[in-house]
């Protein structure tokens, strides 16, 4: 019972490392996406597509981020392999099958807390406060060129055929009014746009630059079109007013 425990801690700590290492991956101004397959193929050492693996190894933070992924990740795997030979080796039939189950219900529960919006926002704030104040993985060559706070910076958001963001001039989205600033647009064929106008419209397959609080970039680049999306837009409308009201005071 204690080798099946301990491959459900190893599991959560894995989970909680491929998490962190999310968010700061993100904050060097790497789209969502990306980071979450980034982080995970270092864990799993299963390798990174071409242009992604450039992006990391041509940036020092990134590559830090990665290089202690890897290390964890080794480690973790033989971990959880021998926890799992352990906890099924020379049991007893009604043991192992008892075992299997507490695995199996472990993981699943596992699984719905990471899907928890509520746990995800808490866990992002906690990484990045505990981030800027144990470590210094933080965007140095954009803090010490715009002087961003550790709240604010610049990501790519990656624009996917039913995001909310998609296929509507600038104009209506509103996001200035979230606090978001787009800064260029890389469409897919290649072409950029720099500092795109309120007629510009984004398209899926684009890569959008975008500045402003990070954990709410992050919600902007999942978002989806439909009633929820619009419902988020709202909320983080209000947000914004909230923060920009607090600042005035």
């Amino acid at each position: 019972m204690i080798a099946v425990l301990s491959l459900l801690m190893v599991a959560v700590l894995f989970i909680t490392a491929a998490r962190v290492a999310t968010i700061a991956l993100v904050g060097t101004g790497m789209a969502t996406e990306s980071a979450s397959f980034q982080a995970r193929s270092a864990l799993m050492g299963v390798g990174f597509t071409t242009a992604e693996a450039e992006s990391v190894i041509n940036h020092p933070v990134r590559r830090k981020i990665i290089l202690w992924l890897m290390t964890f990740g080794n480690a973790g795997i033989i971990t959880g392999v021998t926890s799992l030979l352990l906890g099924f080796v020379n049991a007893e039939t009604d043991q192992a099958i008892l075992r299997a189950l507490i695995l199996v219900i472990g993981l699943i529960l596992l699984v719905i807390l990471t899907r928890s919006r509520l746990l995800e926002r808490a866990l992002t704030r906690l990484t990045r406060w505990a981030l800027s104040r144990f470590t210094s993985l933080e965007t140095r060559d954009f803090a010490a060129m715009l002087r961003f706070s550790h709240d604010y910076g610049i990501i790519e958001l990656q624009a996917e055929d039913g995001d909310w963001l998609i296929d509507r001039p600038l104009s209506l989205l509103g996001l200035p009014e979230e606090g978001v600033v787009i800064l260029g647009l890389h469409r897919r064929n290649g072409d950029f746009f720099g500092a795109p106008t309120g007629h510009t419209t984004i398209h899926s397959g684009d890569t959008v630059i975008a500045y402003g609080r990070l954990d709410h970039l992050e919600e902007l680049d999942q978002r989806h079109r439909g009633f929820t999306g619009d419902r988020a837009h709202r909320e983080a409308v209000r947000e914004q007013h909230e923060i920009i009201a607090e600042l005035e005071d």
